[in-house]
Formats: structure tokens, sequence, C-alpha cells
């Protein structure tokens, strides 16, 4: 039962308060029927004046209320005193007032019943304490209602569909299907002055100022919902609910591209961290790979902002890599092979056809190859022929075509006669007109025909790769992540002791034995450690151990002990430890004398010539805990091969945080040197991630080195730095880790050992499986089409799930050797996040055994738990068996417009 249809939201229970607003009531701003306009006025070159004009200018055709107490009229508009005084059930009001008025104005909009407001004003937290108490006055006012809020310290906002011009920008940006946001009011003027020269059209213009409610989070989650969208376009100087923006962005990305330039993107001042994690995972790395996880582009710099905007509002996205490069000129083509070689990529291979062909219309002396240099003498037929038959190639993924001024060839009449061939084209195609005054002529055409245009072989090449970056990244969001060999078992229990004991003695700072036996409760591999006082039970325990031994200092106040010379490596008798021993006293003493020296660790020393590796975590103040890995040992600062994700991993993601490093060609295998065991190695990269998602309290963790060979990995040594945590876990992770407190064994009418948990990204294999054993009928009940096969696009879609906006639960049945799922039900959120469908399928086999309803059961008790009012499905007729089950469940069930449709509806 059910139709295929988009995720929608559903949020932890902690959160769910503050995600409810997410979309409510910006359809009133964005879409609104009235217009209110605070501040309006006759004085010619002011904000209100401005922002009333443009409404009226840009088309709107509800009604408008300009408020002013000191007019009658405004613009032949009949003005009103106070807001209050205005007709009721207004939509929008834009508050252009100085700013200590705005407080009050708010208040009387929340009472009003107004759906939202703009707030233009300047004044608020940029300038310092006062302007942040006027924030609080302004949030104190809206309080207890659904009243929404833009800005303030905004340009306002434009929707290009319905006229409508709240901003005080000075022209319409042209009709289009990208969304801008920005927080800068002056990067968006500039891009709106920009995209009317170079002709890209935008449906939405949105200046969120200091996002004192809409933020960049509630913004894609409304623009990703929208028919007229099909790309958003970001300038971010900061975030805000960084959970809600990651989910957002997670879900739209797969959808519509969404391109972000991140400004600020180093911090000055700065101070480097105790741990070598903290120092290494910088706060852009984590922007990085936050922007990654969520299937963003970033960019670095305005121009490539616009350029990445240009190409995406005008062409499709890359199938792959394979740029061919038409030219009239040698030079620009070197410098645009040079460009893709900075990415790692080559021109793209000419087929032995396609040379062929162009040997046939070409001068002799033609580059035979890519680029395709056509030569000076090139013509506008030349053009046109090459690149007729370059669209027409296969193994050809983007066109770029480039001129260079010469006699020979008109700029414009070249553009003019190619410019047709372009449109309805699967692949994207872009041009570099390089020079002045003498090409402008060729840009406008190619601009007014919708091929991008760039001035340098550079820019064009960068715009492609950004394209083709973020066509890469939702293919690695939709790979189906292996499925590990065997459970992983971890002992919280174990783990939770060390970290509570060490909080309750006020030990931020665990001891090297404390933080291996946190990792080792975990299943991360560490080398045996044993604790002494002094010299003789130091030669003791390491005769339990077995020579050869290392000595290290054991000090909570000395975190970096090769720094305080408190190491000693491959000690093989009783007199090297006795003697190492002295010195590492002797040492650690003049290194800090303050410190308290509990003696020292004896450990193993670990003799395999393997690679070390550095393995961390920190938690980061904006995104929560991130996962570090790189090249470990006494050079990891200097060379700083190092990647970093946000948790949590799974292997598929392990795999790729690895292969972001140089020291990943070693471990595949080198000169003869044999590969690791990169299995293990992502099974403790995935432990690692459980470790610091189960424990908000770890605030930074090191594994350095973590030694590995071709048949051992083990941790030689390991520091952790704890601090109390105000959120509890995994509520301090900005992506909804897999909830393992939905897990249950149940038995169903005689059926033992059934397993019912959340579906996860590494059920797919089972999932096919499931649809499978479905009958003909089966899958026609549940997806409305004799669908015959789930593709892998749709297996993603159904496995791959944001836990904070669907619930997915999967019968498990263990009976046998192996895994094998029975039935699977859902519940998706409609965007008013109080609505919500479900959909159950159970395999033909275990139908009417209570299965789909034990599993609707559990959906809908976490559902109600979550805030959803209505839960409804759609039901064909035929469907008996779900009608019946929906009647025992309580379910209201009508007919749909006499079809052979029911509506099943249950309130909560």
């Amino acid at each position: 039962m059910g139709r295929l249809s988009p995720d929608s939201s559903i949020m932890t229970n902690r959160e769910w308060k503050a995600k409810n607003m997410s979309v409510h009531n910006l359809d009133r701003v964005f879409q609104p029927k009235s217009i209110a306009v605070v501040g309006a006025s006759e004085k010619r070159g002011s904000v209100g004046t401005t922002i009333f004009k443009n409404l009226i200018a840009g088309g709107f055709k509800g009604p408008l209320y300009p408020v002013n107490p000191n007019h009658g009229t405004i613009s032949g508009y009949k003005a009103y005193p106070a807001l209050q005084a205005a007709p009721p059930l207004i939509d929008l009001a834009v508050i252009a007032t100085p700013i200590e008025s705005v407080p009050s104005i708010v208040q009387a909009a929340a009472q009003a019943g107004v759906g939202g407001v703009v707030i233009i004003s300047a004044g608020g937290k940029e300038i310092g304490t006062r302007g942040r108490k006027v924030e609080q006055a302004i949030t104190a006012a809206a309080q207890g209602s659904d009243l929404r809020i833009i800005g303030p310290n905004c340009l306002g906002i434009i929707n290009s569909g319905n006229g409508l011009n709240a901003s005080f920008a000075r022209r319409m940006p042209l009709p289009g299907k990208m969304a801008f946001i920005s927080q800068s009011g002056a990067i968006c003027t500039s891009v709106l002055d920009l995209s009317l020269k170079e002709k890209i059209g935008f449906s939405y213009f949105i200046s969120l100022g200091s996002m004192l409610d809409v933020d960049f989070g509630d913004m894609i989650d409304y623009l990703g919902g929208q028919s007229d969208v099909n790309s958003i376009v970001m300038y971010v100087e900061s975030l805000t609910r960084f959970r809600n923006f990651m989910s957002a962005a997670r879900s739209v990305s797969r959808v519509n591209p969404i391109i972000a330039l991140k400004a600020g993107r180093t911090r000055a001042g700065a101070k480097a961290a105790t741990s070598h994690t903290g120092a290494l995972a910088g706060d852009d790395d984590v922007y990085d790979a936050a922007f990654k996880r969520a299937g963003i582009v970033r960019v670095k710099t305005f121009e490539e902002l616009f350029d990445c905007a240009e190409l995406v509002a005008k062409q499709p996205r890359p199938r792959g890599p394979a740029l061919a490069i038409v030219t009239n000129a040698g030079g620009p083509a070197v410098m645009a092979t040079d460009s893709l070689s900075d990415y790692g990529v080559e021109p793209a291979a000419l087929s032995t056809a396609t040379i062929e062909k162009l040997d046939k219309i070409l001068p002799p002396h033609w580059s035979h190859g890519n680029p395709v240099d056509m030569l000076g003498e090139a013509s506008p037929e030349s053009y046109r022929q090459v690149v007729e038959i370059c669209l027409d190639a296969p193994e050809i993924n983007g066109l770029l075509i480039m001129l260079s001024p010469v006699a020979m060839a008109d700029p414009t009449d070249v553009a003019t006669t190619i410019a047709g061939l372009i449109h309805g084209k699967s692949f994207p195609v872009l041009a570099a007109w390089i020079g002045g005054n003498d090409v402008e002529g060729g840009r406008e055409v190619l601009n007014q025909s919708g091929v991008p245009t760039f001035n340098t072989p550079e820019r064009a090449v960068r715009a492609f790769m950004d394209l083709y970056k973020y066509a890469r990244n939702i293919e690695m969001l939709q790979e189906i992540p292996p499925r590990l060999p065997h459970k992983l078992e971890f002992d919280r229990l174990k783990a939770g002791a060390v970290i509570n004991e060490a909080l309750e003695n006020e030990n931020r700072l665990l001891t090297e034995v404390e933080a291996k036996g946190l990792l080792s409760a975990y299943g991360i591999p560490v080398n045996m450690i044993e604790t002494a006082k002094n010299a003789e039970d130091s030669v003791q325990k390491a005769g339990k151990i077995g020579y050869p031994v290392v000595l290290k200092i054991h000090s909570r106040d000395i975190s970096h002990k090769t720094d305080a010379k408190g190491v000693k490596l491959d000690l093989r008798s009783d007199s090297d430890v006795r003697e190492a021993f002295n010195e590492i006293m002797d040492s650690a003493h003049k290194f800090n004398p303050k410190a308290v020296i509990d003696g020292v660790t004896i450990q193993s020393m670990v003799s395999d010539k393997g690679i070390e590796l550095i393995l961390g975590a920190k938690k980061d103040r904006d995104f929560g805990p991130v996962i570090l890995f790189g090249m470990g040992g006494v050079m990891t600062e200097i060379l700083a091969d190092r990647a970093v994700a946000l948790p949590p991993i799974n292997r598929l993601l392990a795999r790729k945080l690895m292969e972001e490093t140089k020291v990943f060609n070693l471990l595949k295998g080198h000169r003869g040197q044999p590969p690791v065991n990169l299995e293990l190695l992502e099974e403790i990269l995935v432990r690692l991630s459980q470790l610091v998602t189960d424990f908000a309290e770890i605030e930074e963790l090191d594994i350095n080195p973590l030694i590995v060979s071709k048949d051992r990995i083990v941790a030689v040594d390991a520091r952790v730095i704890l601090g109390p945590s105000q959120v509890q876990a995994p509520h301090h992770l900005v992506i909804s880790p897999y909830p393992n407190e939905h897990e249950a064994r149940v038995s169903v009418n005689g059926l033992e050992n059934l397993f019912i948990r959340p579906i996860r990204p590494e059920d797919a294999p089972l999932l096919e499986k499931l649809f499978e054993s479905l009958s003909e009928r089966s899958v026609y009940m549940r997806f409305f089409t004799h669908l015959k096969r789930m593709d892998h696009r749709m297996l993603a879609h159904f496995t791959q799930i944001d836990y904070d906006r669907h619930i997915a639960l999967t019968a498990i049945s263990e009976t046998d050797a192996e895994e094998k799922m029975i039935g699977v039900a859902r519940v998706l959120l409609e965007r008013n996040l109080k609505k919500a469908e479900f959909s159950a399928a159970v395999g033909d086999q275990w139908q009417g055994k209570g299965i789909g309803a034990e599993l609707l059961k559990r959906c809908i008790a976490i559902a109600k738990r979550r805030g959803v009012k209505t839960i409804y499905g759609i039901v064909l007729a035929g469907n008996t068996q779900m009608l019946a089950l929906s009647r025992k469940m309580g379910f209201r069930i009508k007919n749909v417009s006499r079809g052979p449709e029911y509506e099943l509806c249950l309130e909560l």
C-alpha cells in the first residue's frame, strides 16, 4: 500500500519543537495574498518608499496597505496610522522603520495573525550590546505566535513568479528556476546586477540578514518543495541550527543542486588545541566535510559562485568529466588543459570515429586530438561543423567552445552560427570568448541563447568541474554501502564507567591506560599495557609482558609524551628498563616541575614495520563530533596529510575518508609492500564513529600512532579529553544516527526471533530480495504501478533515509543463517509537519500473520511521540487486507472521488 513520494520531515523528540517551525507559514511570506508596508512614505529615496514602489512596479496582484501615521494616502493607496488599524488577515508585513520601533510592530503583527514579517531595519546585533537587546525584544514580541521573521538588517525578498518585490533592490530578476539566498544584501544586489547582464533568471531572491528566525535550513526546506526551483545558490557567513541545516540540505541536494560560498574561511587568532586532532581538524576543513556530506558544492570565491550559478542555471549536469575543447588558438587550449589537470582530469579521449569525421572538414595541420585546435583560419562554418560532430560524440560529457579574436573569424558571427546548435543537448556546453570589446558582441549572442560565457579558459573549466563535482557528490550519496562481515559489539557500560569516573574526579584528560580501556571497550585493538611506580616494579611488569617493551611517562599533566622525552622504545633487558625509568623521571620533572607523575606505563613493543596513522575525533563548536584520519607518527602536524568526516559513518564513508589522503596509496600496497587489511581499518573507523556518537562527553580523542600492517592493526598511543556536555547523546551530532532505541525482538503469531528495527543503508540488498519475493499483485498494491524491479536510485531512496525526517521500520527474520527482510513500513511527513502518509509492504508468504500491523503500530507510535497529528494513506479498493487492517487500527475510511482508491485517515 502507498505511493512513491519524496522524503518529508520528521525530527527527533528533542528537536521537534524547533523544527516544527521550519517551513510553517513561509507560504504566507513568499506567496502572500496581501501585504502591509510599515514605514512606507512619499519621501523620495527612503527605503520605505522604494519598497512600496517596488511592490507596485513588480506587478503584485493582491491588496497593498501602506502604514504611516503621517500620511492619508501613499502612491494613491489609502494609508493606515498603525498595523492594528489595517484590514485583517494580512499575510506579510514589511517593516522599514527605525529598529527601536520594531518590537512593538512585531507584537502587533503577532496579535493580528500576520503570517510573517520582513524586517529591513538595521541596528541589531551587528552594532553590539544595544542591538542584541533590541533583537531579544523582537523575539519576545513574537513569542507564542506563528509569526515568521526574516531579518532584521536585510535587503528583503523577491519572488519573480508572482511579482513580489518586497525589497529595496533596484530591479526585478529575470524569470528562471534558480533561487538565491544570502545573508549579505550587498551580495544580493551584486548578483542581481550581474545576472541581468548574463541573462540568468531567478525565481527567488532572498536576503536573510541577521537570521533572527528564518535561516538557511528553513529556506532550503521551503525552496526544495517549490516546483519553480531547480537549484539553490547561497552566500553564507554563518549558520544556525546546524542539525536542521544538514537535514534539509541532505534531503534537497539529492534533487536540486545547492551551491554555497562560505565566507570567513579562516579564523584569525585560533589557538591550537591540546590534541593533534584538534590542531589538524580546522574549522574550514569541517565546513568542507559538512557540505560534502550534505551534497552541497562549495565554492571559494564570489567569481566562482557566479560562474557555477550561471552554468547550473543554463545547462544540464555532466555524466562524467570527459570535456572536449574546441579552439582556434593553441595557447588557450593549453591553459584549459592545464586547468583540467589541476583537478586530476584529462581532456576527453576522442574516438577514432570522431577523429575521422574531424579529419574530413579540418585543415591537415589541425591538432588531431583533444583539444580540437582548428587553427587561426577557423571560420564560422568550421566552428559549426566541429561543434556538431562533438555534440554527437558519445565519448564526450561536456563541450567547451573557445575563441580568440583573429581577423579571419568575426566573434559575433561565430557565436550566431553555433548558438542554435546547443538547445536540448544532454550534456553541458559552455563558451570562453577571450578578449575585450572585440568579443563582447559574441558573448551577448551566446548569453541570449542560454550558453554560459566566460572570459578565460580557467574560469570555464572550473565551472564545469564544479558542476561535475555536484553530479559526483549525488552519485556518492546514493552509493549503497557494503555490510560488515559480522555484527559489531560494543561494551557501552564499560566505556561509560571510564568516562563517568573521570568526570566525577574532575579528570578531563584520561591517562593512557584509561584511554586505551575506553578504546578496547569499543573493539579498537590496543597493545598490552601495565603501570609501574618505580624501577623495580617496571622490571617486574616488563618481564610479565615479555621483551622488547616500551616505557612511557604516566601523568595527566604531560599530554605530549615525546615533547617531554617521556618515551623509551625497544627496551630488551631489565637493565634497559631500569635506566629508561630513571631517564624518563628526570626528563619529565625538568619538562614540567609541577606535574603530578604517577610513574610509567609498560607496553609491548610493536615490532611490525607497519604504517603509522592517526585516527582522531574532536567536538567542533558548530558541527559537533568530527572524525579525522591521516598520516600519523611524529610527522603528523608537519605533513598534515589528513581528511575529516562527520559521524555517523559506515564502511563506504570510512573508505571515502581514507581515499582523501595521500597515505591511502601506501595502505593499498606500494612497490612490493603488501596492502593492509583495509576492511578491518574501515571497521575501526566505524567503531570510533560509534564511540563519539554514544558519548557526547568526548571533546578530543587521538590514536597516534595506529600501526597498521598486512596482518595487524594496533593502537600504540591514545589520548582522550573529556568535558561535561549540555546536550545528551546522540543529539550532539548534526546528522541523526541510527536510532537503536527502536529495535525490538518480538513474536508475532508464532513467528519467533522476529527482529524489528529501523532500516539501514546497508539493507538495500535485503530490500531488493523482499521486492523480488512480492507477487505482481502485491507490487501493484504497494506502488500503484506494475513495477518490474527496484533500480539503484529507488533502493538508495528507500534505505538511505534521514532518521530526523523519515520513520521506516523493517521486520527481519533471523531463523535462517542469514538475515531476511520480510516486511517494511514507513511514515513520511508532509511539508506542514503535522500530517503524514504511511505505507507498508510484507512479503507474500508472510502476509496475514500480523507483521504489517506490528510494523505500522510501532511507526505510528513514533510519529505520535514526535507531534504528528494526522496519518493517512491511499489504498486501492482491491487491497482488502490493508483495508481490514486499517479498520482494526481505527482509521477512518472514505472513497476518493468514487474511484478505485480509498483514503485512510487516523487522528492521533
